[in-house]
């Protein structure tokens, strides 16, 4: 693992910014017709993004490198406790806002923010000096280990079901099982917990009809192809279109109002769309090489803790980006999580790139 100045993997620090370039390119092209039509500058929401995400994400990255990593463990429960305080405020009138049928942000004047975002990388740091702490044989059993485990996530996950933000719900979930399977539960127990999960989200399906109806456009996007269906149809229609080589980098057609949400959770489909199969091949190389790199800092951290974050860390982002590709191929549901990286979106990208200095700072002390 070649070692930059101060010892942090540089091969990682090269294909991070190789993604941050990459989605700043593509979000310039995405979000251009759309800026142009509601704010009369097609920049509009590149500035935003650099000036609300990439400038203070860059501050967070560089004090999360500089700051010992065991400082997290030190603060982990105050700073979940907190995160669940601003998970509860969504739901305060005046403070809490409602975007997309789902009421997952705070909103107090000109600031805004997204609490689940936040809490992906808090009840991180929760969990992974919370495994530290326990012996393999804790681990292992299911009243010390797993029961626990099972309450502090259940709590979690009950206030984004609530919002309801299934997607980060998913997210956490999945990066907390994994995070917890880095540190040798049996995975039999893992398994029955995943069982029970989509049992779980079975009986929301059936009991809720709004997701009911999300489940069953999934299915058949062709049944209505104006009304549930249409954000997956135009999605197929963006990457089909693309074919092996693309319109060209800016010149899609989808992204002239007909695809929603074309700078946030449909970006994907436009890079599908203009640069084609190939390239966008190319694009997934350079993610999946991004997320090997971290999980050879992973293997090579100094410690447990230190282990266990950086696993859950490359865990949630992995997972974002096929819950995020997986809904505009018509593999998955659409849930509104954006693409790591590449997404417009000020919250997402703050926490996301303080979470990669913590990886970077990790891997400065690596073995």
């Amino acid at each position: 693992m070649e070692r930059g100045p101060g010892g942090v993997d540089r091969g990682f620090l090269m294909l991070l910014g190789g993604l941050i370039v990459f989605g700043l390119a593509m979000l310039t092209s995405a979000s251009f017709p759309l800026g142009l039509s509601k704010f009369g500058n097609g920049y509009y929401y590149l500035i935003h993004q650099v000036i609300f995400g990439l400038l203070p994400g860059l501050v967070g990255f560089a004090i999360a490198y500089k700051l010992p990593y065991t400082v997290y463990r030190r603060y982990a429960g105050v700073m979940l406790f907190v995160s669940i305080a601003l998970l509860l405020l969504v739901f305060i009138p005046g403070i809490g806002k409602e975007f997309g049928g789902s009421k997952s942000w705070i909103v107090i004047g000109s600031f805004s923010m997204q609490p689940s975002e936040l809490v992906k990388l808090t009840f991180l740091f929760y969990l992974a000096g919370w495994l530290e702490k326990r012996s393999q044989h804790e681990l292992k059993d299911f009243s010390q280990g797993v029961l626990p485990f099972l309450c502090v996530l259940g709590v979690v996950a009950f206030f984004l079901i609530e919002q309801p933000d299934t997607g980060s719900m998913a997210i956490i979930v999945t990066m907390a099982l994994a995070t917890y399977f880095a540190a040798g539960a049996p995975l039999k127990y893992l398994a029955g917990v995943g069982v029970a999960g989509l049992g779980g989200l079975a009986l929301l399906i059936k009991l809720t009809p709004y997701r009911a109806a999300r489940y069953m456009t999934f299915l058949h996007p062709e049944l209505d192809p104006q009304g549930a269906g249409y954000h997956i149809n135009q999605a197929l229609l963006a990457v089909g279109s693309g074919g092996f080589f693309g319109r060209g980098y800016g010149h899609s057609l989808q992204k002239f109002q007909y695809l929603p949400e074309v700078a946030g959770d449909s970006i994907f489909a436009v890079i599908g769309e203009e640069l084609g199969f190939i390239f966008t091949l190319a694009f997934l190389a350079l993610y999946l090489a991004f997320l090997s790199r971290g999980f050879r800092i992973a293997e090579r951290a100094p410690d447990a803790f230190s282990r266990y974050l950086v696993v859950g860390i490359m865990t949630w982002i992995g997972v974002q980006a096929v819950v995020n590709i997986g809904a505009m191929v018509g593999l998955l549901p659409i849930t509104g999580v954006p693409l790591p990286l590449i997404s417009y979106g000020g919250t997402a990208l703050v926490v996301t790139l303080t979470a990669m200095g913590i990886v970077a700072n990790i891997s400065a002390h690596a073995k």
